[in-house]
């Protein structure tokens, strides 16, 4: 009887396979389906309607041109580079505009194009520049052919039942299917691994292969290549994994298995999250019209819909990606990736009506049956508001690989946020921060993280591509928001030694609107060295604005150099220690980022405290820091070693201790008052902070203080060592009884 039940199982699974290859075409992600639903109700659509109207006027603008299928030459921002990514972009709007309007014309400027692809590529040899560890043939990378080919094969899918067969066989033999087993057989290196690269290498073999019918090139894309094609040992010029050696092939499932924490999160940070989102999506998509037998939305617990919701909540109150790790400032949830990806999980998974909400915001949506979806809900005034909370996500395939923090206090539209990494490597894009935070205030930029140093598909900025200073200055310890010991950056900036660890989150508590808190640890930055930093953010009456107070503690056996930066934005308005400027400018150091910072001021304080007060955004804020006369107080600014001017004129304050053991950073954050430029008047300026002192620290307790010139006082308490949520601890310092459950507590009095 079993065997009976598992043959009728196969059965069944192969007419539903039959039968989604007998569809007819579209089917990828617009659907005849769809075509039909979008054409009976455009005109009560205004969302959709214009979203048409406006790829009709870019197309026919394009159309107008005439065709150009250039001989490939240039990187990243050239000619013929810019051009073959234009092409892609517009065929496939070409394509859904002759589904949806009928018009022949752009289906015959589709067939035209294809055709002289066809006739170019047989031709080709791979890309002239070699800079890629995987070249493609249109493009210096097989990334870039694979985004061409992701584009292209939604294009020919709208065009597939007009054209004749004739033209079909010339465009499969002589183009779709050589460029389909150049991006994964010819290119293991490229399309076997875990990485953003080779998402867009299966989805574009996958759905190619899908319009073709080909079972091939489907098998491939879901489950990899069968044959061990790759020396595991082999190394790739960006850092990525190649296979691991467990692994049968890295298709679809394991992309979904690898890349993801159960929470969402993407380890290669938001940036890339985005980035990969639209193969991840896309293919999905296709799976789903085609293959729903696989069922791909429920695949691992939902984690395609759990990686839009991580990453719209790792935004800034602008809809700003966090600038985690390799990450180019200005990209947002604006972007195309994350149109089509709200539009597919709205459409596919429940019809989140906070979804709405952020397409509202995007102001398109796609030319296709998730893209109706989207625009019924909206004229069917179904949105409500995206709430984004204070939250922490995991890192790593089973969640256990550290992660990141997000507090957020204040109103939605005045917001105070704070980011706190936690987390694994990051593979090939990460960054050598462990411990490492940002803050933003009204959705700018407080105290930053820099980014990556690129100027994307730039031609003057080498070619596009990352710059050296990305390896040099935006990866380097140096140049974040966290501790570097000795001048040298964590893992000592080896990437394969980074890979290898994680930071560990010790607690997240953000139930308590007074106050939230998250602290982390790491112990393999540096060898025999424990970091452990813990940040809270505070609401009060007799503040204007939430505080953050920053506790960083460091446990070694010998004595050490350290450094804490702040990279703030904005004007310095004055500090209460003093401090020289030197007539010539000098590099702060040789190596590990030091050699791009300019030493612009130097200065001691004679006080328990430092304060360093700076304008941004007509706001002021104010940094006030445990010190002793020993700690050394600089100030630095980009620029050093830089002759190309790659990198930006930023500015940091850092704190240096020297010959200590176990130091320890004491900081508070405060946002205190506002500068109106029309009126001219400014408020509340200086700081209200006094007082900030360490009652307590040793392995098991810290204890700080910090008042408000009004004379009102509080105290933090922290465990050191356990943070068990039903702890009971019980504690001295300076004649105050400090009694408490769980890792921390925070206590008020006068």
């Amino acid at each position: 009887m079993k065997r009976a039940i598992i043959l009728l199982s196969i059965v069944l699974s192969v007419l539903m396979m039959g039968s989604a290859f007998a569809q007819s075409h579209p089917r990828l992600v617009l659907t005849a389906d769809g075509v039909s639903a979008i054409k009976s109700n455009l005109e009560k659509l205004p969302l959709l309607n214009q979203s048409l109207q406006d790829a009709i006027k870019e197309v026919d603008m394009d159309m107008a041109n005439g065709i150009e299928v250039p001989i490939p030459k240039d990187m990243a921002g050239g000619y013929t580079h810019e051009r073959h990514k234009k092409n892609y972009l517009i065929l496939q709007k070409a394509g859904v505009i002759f589904q949806i309007t009928g018009d022949q014309k752009y289906a015959a400027f589709i067939r035209d194009m294809l055709m002289q692809y066809a006739k170019l590529y047989p031709t080709l040899p791979p890309h002239p520049e070699k800079r890629s560890y995987a070249r493609g043939k249109l493009f210096w990378q097989s990334l870039n052919d694979a985004n061409w080919l992701v584009y292209m094969s939604q294009a020919y899918d709208c065009i597939y039942d007009w054209l004749k067969p004739a033209e079909k066989k010339v465009l499969e033999q002589d183009l779709f299917r050589p460029y389909a087993d150049y991006l994964s057989v010819e290119s293991p290196q490229f399309f076997n691994r875990i990485h953003n690269h080779s998402t867009w290498g299966i989805a574009a073999v996958g759905m190619i292969g899908l319009v073709m019918n080909d079972k091939e090139l489907i098998d491939r894309a879901l489950y990899g290549l069968k044959d061990d094609l790759i020396d595991k040992d082999q190394k790739d010029n960006d850092g990525g994994l190649i296979k691991l050696p467990e692994q049968p092939g890295a298709g679809f499932f394991i992309q979904l298995d690898f890349l993801f924490s159960p929470d969402g999160y993407y380890t290669e940070g938001p940036y890339y999250q985005r980035y990969a989102l639209y193969p991840f999506m896309l293919f999905a998509e296709s799976l789903e019209n085609c293959r729903p037998d696989l069922k791909i939305f429920d695949y691992r617990d939902h984690i395609l819909s759990k990686s839009l919701f991580t990453i719209l909540n790792l935004t800034d109150s602008e809809g700003l990606f966090f600038p985690i790790n390799d990450s180019q400032k200005g990209m947002s949830y604006l972007s195309r990736e994350l149109v089509s990806a709200v539009d597919i999980i709205y459409h596919f998974c429940g019809k989140d009506p906070t979804l709405l909400a952020i397409a509202k915001m995007q102001n398109s949506v796609m030319l296709d049956n998730t893209g109706f979806s989207v625009a019924m809900g909206l004229s069917e005034n179904r949105e409500q508001p995206f709430i984004k909370k204070s939250v922490e996500l995991s890192d790593g395939p089973n969640g256990d690989q550290g992660g990141v923090g997000v507090i957020r206090a204040g109103k939605s539209t005045d917001e105070l946020c704070l980011v706190m990494k936690y987390t694994a490597q990051g593979m090939g894009h990460g960054h050598f921060d462990k411990l490492s935070f940002s803050m933003y205030d009204k959705g700018k930029e407080v105290i930053q993280d820099y980014g990556a140093a690129r100027f994307v598909n730039i031609d003057q900025k080498y070619g596009g591509a990352y710059l050296p200073e990305n390896n040099t200055w935006a990866k380097q310890s140096v140049a974040h928001n966290t501790i570097t010991i000795n001048g040298t950056s964590h893992f000592e900036g080896d990437f394969e030694t980074g890979n290898k660890y994680h930071s560990n989150p010790y607690f997240f508590n953000a139930t308590d609107k007074e106050m939230q808190i998250m602290s982390a640890k790491d112990t393999n930055a540096y060898p025999g060295i424990t970091m452990h930093r813990t940040m809270a953010v505070i609401e009060d009456k007799a503040f204007e604005k939430p505080l953050v107070v920053d506790i960083f503690r460091v446990q070694s056996q010998q004595q050490n150099q350290y450094d804490l930066p702040y990279y703030f934005m904005g004007q310095v308005m004055g500090t209460d220690f003093e401090y020289s400027v030197p007539s010539t400018l000098s590099p702060f150091g040789k190596n590990f980022g030091y050699q791009h910072l300019w030493k612009t001021g130097e200065g001691k304080s004679q006080n328990s405290n430092a304060k360093l007060n700076w304008f941004s955004n007509e706001r002021f804020y104010t940094l006030t820091t445990v010190v002793s006369p020993e700690d050394e107080l600089v100030f630095a600014q980009l620029g050093a070693s830089d002759p190309l001017f790659n990198l930006r004129r930023d500015q940091s304050f850092i704190i240096r201790k020297t010959k200590e053991k176990s130091p320890i950073y004491i900081s508070v954050i405060e946002t205190n008052g506002h500068y109106d430029p029309v009126s001219e008047i400014s408020a509340n300026s200086f700081s209200n902070i006094t007082d900030v002192e360490i009652l307590l620290n040793n392995e098991k307790y810290t204890v700080v203080t910090f008042a408000h010139r009004s004379g009102k006082k509080w105290a933090l308490a922290i465990s050191n060592e356990d943070a068990g949520a039903t702890m009971n601890h019980h504690l001295q310092a300076e004649g105050k009884n400090f009694d408490w459950i769980g890792p921390f507590k925070l206590t008020k009095y006068d």
